[in-house]
């Protein structure tokens, strides 16, 4: 059977008349009778019962009605369904992201694309930076929110930066209490602090990010006592908040409100970490392309 077929199938249905049914359809009344013959051969039951007075539905043409008025229509709506595809109006997007991103810019990047997108399905898939690459470069997710490397992306791999914020410290509310860190203006001063445990992502999973902090000890003469590495924002939180170290977090992370831990500025010039998006070149997808522009208004352009 084909479309054509199915199509005089709902005319008669509809109609229950072969002569108003091939008028709908603007053909003749033998060639709708032969297709409709021809459907019943092949599948093996009267769909009609026919009287020289009516035409009336069998039981099995009106169950089988039920089946292909949806169909029909469902193939009825595939060129809609394709010009909302080119669009970027429908789809499936996979989006992955660092744990910092959480407190910064993916809540308004999400939001924004939801309120002009809806009926796109957007999946959220929390990683490291290099394992984000990996999704990337092997067409697992479509885009990224990462810190990028210092050693540069892949070739395969295009990034903007959207969003560039000092370190400051999180450090546990009791060392302050206690006189253990000194604070001046609200901001974590002196030196002392430099001596205190310290909670640290590893450096594979965000090297860059790493780096950033290792250097600005080493910068002041210093090499940090890592206590504890972990490799979720929220885990290296709540660690603070047992006072088991301080650690140095993106500004944003003051979003994270935890009992027991205080964000403080450091004193001086503070460390700047970077956060972008980053896809596939080669991708297309306007439902990606509309992700990126979303994103770059954001950033300013």
């Amino acid at each position: 059977m084909d479309l054509r077929q199915l199509n005089h199938f709902l005319a008669v249905a509809e109609e229950l008349h072969f002569g108003r049914a091939a008028e709908r359809l603007g053909m003749t009344q033998p060639p709708l009778s032969q297709s409709i013959m021809a459907l019943e051969r092949e599948l093996g039951a009267p769909l009609f019962a026919r009287t020289k007075r009516q035409v009336a539905l069998t039981p099995f043409g009106r169950q089988w009605l039920e089946h292909v008025r949806p169909a029909v229509g469902a193939v009825a709506d595939l060129a809609a369904v394709a010009r909302r595809l080119q669009a970027g109006t429908v789809g499936r997007i996979v989006l992955s992201f660092v744990s910092s991103a959480d407190y910064s810019i993916l809540p308004t990047l999400v939001r924004r694309y939801a309120h002009a997108f809806p009926r796109v399905d957007m999946t959220l898939v929390e990683a490291t930076s290099d394992v984000q690459v990996e999704a990337l470069v092997e067409g697992r997710t479509d885009a990224g929110l990462l810190i990028p490397p210092a050693s540069g992306l892949p070739a395969a791999i295009d990034y903007r930066p959207l969003l560039r914020e000092p370190l400051v410290a999180a450090v546990p509310e009791n060392w302050v209490k206690d006189g253990r860190l000194l604070v001046e203006d609200g901001s974590l001063a002196g030196e002392g602090w430099l001596d205190q445990p310290l909670l640290l992502f590893p450096r594979h999973v965000a090297p860059t990010f790493h780096d950033l902090v290792i250097d600005h000890y080493r910068a002041q003469g210093r090499e940090p006592h890592v206590r504890q590495r972990a490799i979720q924002m929220q885990t290296i939180i709540s660690l603070v908040s047992a006072d088991m170290g301080l650690a140095l977090v993106p500004a944003s992370l003051r979003n994270l409100a935890r009992t027991g831990v205080r964000y403080l500025p450091l004193a001086g010039l503070a460390p700047m970490l970077e956060t972008g998006l980053a896809w596939r070149r080669s991708d297309e997808a306007p439902t990606l392309r509309a992700l990126l522009g979303i994103a770059l208004d954001m950033a300013g352009g």
